[in-house]
């Protein structure tokens, strides 16, 4: 019987790993459809998509861009978002869009800026950046935002340009 063995210093095996972060998983032309009782709640289109693995951190990388709709139970359209780059990690249940950031909602709002963020388990969506909110009769302006996931009651927190107010001026 012969037992045969070698030794190796860890930073001679260090050497020979890479150093930088590599995908566990890629896709190209991704698309995926997200359900609920059979109804379909979400649906995500992206060029690109890669999953990394680190130090049991898990998250999914779209480098190429996102294109999300929310849909619901009559398989209308909610929302929609769009970016040029967007990140979702797992644990925590949050994501990040970035770079030409687009947001539409039912009612045909639409919100640009260049970073937004989604919290799956509060439904919100929130920014520090600069937003424009484009509306059929105006365009709002503004530092920080926060909405719910739908894009329905939403608000700015800096509001800047003209806001437009209906009062009602009948009394009973």
């Amino acid at each position: 019987i012969l037992f045969c063995a070698c030794e190796n210093e860890i930073e001679q095996i260090k050497a020979f790993s890479p150093t930088e972060n590599l995908p566990v998983l890629e896709a190209l032309n991704f698309e995926t459809m997200v359900t609920d009782s059979g109804v379909v709640r979400y649906f995500l289109k992206a060029p690109k998509l890669l999953r990394f693995e680190n130090d049991g951190e898990s998250y999914f990388e779209f480098p190429e861009g996102i294109e999300l709709v929310q849909y619901d139970e009559n398989k209308q359209i909610i929302s929609q978002i769009t970016a040029n780059y967007a990140k979702q990690f797992e644990r925590d249940r949050k994501w990040e869009a970035k770079n030409n950031v687009i947001a539409t909602n039912a009612q045909g709002d639409t919100l640009k800026t260049e970073q937004l963020f989604y919290e799956e388990n509060e439904g919100k969506i929130f920014t520090e950046e600069f937003v424009r909110i484009i509306r059929p009769d105006q365009t709002i302006t503004g530092v920080g935002f926060q909405s719910d996931q739908s894009l329905q009651n939403w608000r700015i927190k800096n509001p800047k340009g003209t806001i437009y107010i209906n009062v009602n001026n009948q009394q009973q």
